[in-house]
């Protein structure tokens, strides 16, 4: 199985992928929250799409994004919309004014993140990580698939999507089902929910309470993926696909709280960092590629899942099990106290 473009590589530009599927693009809707979101939507500006909607929790960095569109893309209708990841209230808001914007979406990509070494909350007490990259995604996209499944029909089989952004991170941890705010220190973790080999020395480090922001990371961009698989068991007949993405190493806002030896140690992780636009082109082929539309066809595989470099990747056993998908969106909704019956 392969992408369009099997030539694509770290290297190729969100502009590039735009430029080429470009018929995916215009006369399209869709949404993006802010992070790398804004060479993403820079991107998919340039080919016209009927509605692009930004999504932020700061006002002045939507503006500035909006600006930049509108100063190159005069014609193309940007709306944004006012989102805080970590806190549920603002989450159902913000799925408000998108479906008060339009009634339909061929589009959703959940990039926003954030990565912290000292212990974070959301407003609902959920451990910050697990709480922002995956709980107010899981919320956000659930109450905006009527307007999904209003524009499949429109749409070739398996192109209207869902992408979300993870990580090769994901592989310092599984869910930890048991202790996923992660407070039960020194405590024994079940040898399901542990990295089955020792992680590396730099990624030990524990905070002055014992919270290790890496490994609680990694639990929630596991969790990223297997919202993806959850998704497709839900959706994938329907027409609706979801992918997700490992955009490369990128140095954004998501680590900004980073001591000097966390951000060492996410330096030290890769020989190769890729511009803003470089990052923003895998998530465009898992948003855009038709190659990956056909996947909708027949069951779509959970080793067909993730992409990373433009191409798919493989992702660690426990992030693709349908069964761990099926525990995590139970949990999921018992976090946001609502059942989405999809």
């Amino acid at each position: 199985m392969t992408t369009t473009n099997p030539e694509w590589d770290k290297e190729t530009g969100g502009l590039e992928v735009a430029k080429a599927f470009a018929d995916r693009i215009r006369g399209k809707n869709g949404v993006s929250p802010e992070s790398i979101g804004s060479s993403i939507s820079l991107s998919i500006a340039s080919q016209f799409p009927a509605l692009l909607i930004l999504a932020s929790r700061t006002k002045h960095k939507l503006d500035e994004v909006l600006k930049s569109i509108q100063h190159a893309y005069p014609d193309v209708t940007v709306k944004t919309v006012l989102l805080d990841l970590m806190s549920q209230e603002s989450v159902k808001a913000a799925a408000k004014d998108v479906s008060q914007l339009t009634d339909h979406l061929d589009l959703i990509i959940n990039n926003a993140g954030i990565m912290s070494q000292q212990r974070l909350w959301t407003k609902e007490g959920i451990e910050g990580q697990f709480g922002s990259n995956h709980i107010g995604h899981f919320l956000f996209t659930n109450l905006l698939v009527p307007q999904l499944l209003k524009a499949a029909p429109s749409n070739p089989v398996g192109s209207t999507r869902v992408v979300n952004l993870t990580s090769l991170g994901h592989r310092l941890s599984p869910v930890r089902f048991s202790d996923y705010n992660l407070e039960r220190l020194g405590e024994k973790v079940p040898p399901e929910e542990m990295h089955p080999d020792p992680l590396p020395p730099m990624f030990q480090q524990s905070a002055a309470d014992g919270y290790n922001g890496y490994v609680a990371y990694g639990q929630a961009k596991t969790a990223n993926i297997l919202f993806s698989v959850g998704l497709n068991e839900r959706l994938g007949e329907r027409g609706i696909l979801s992918y997700a993405v490992h955009p490369g190493s990128i140095w954004t806002g998501l680590s900004r709280d980073l001591d000097p030896d966390g951000e060492a140690a996410i330096r030290n992780t890769s020989p190769f960092w890729k511009n803003l636009d470089q990052g923003a082109a895998t998530v465009l082929v898992a948003a855009l590629d038709p190659s990956l539309d056909r996947m909708s066809l027949r069951r779509v595989e959970p080793e067909e899942i993730l992409l990373h470099d433009c191409q798919l990747c493989d992702a660690a056993p426990y992030a693709t099990d349908p069964k761990i998908s099926e525990r995590l969106w139970s949990l999921s909704e018992k976090l946001v106290q609502k059942d989405f019956k999809l």
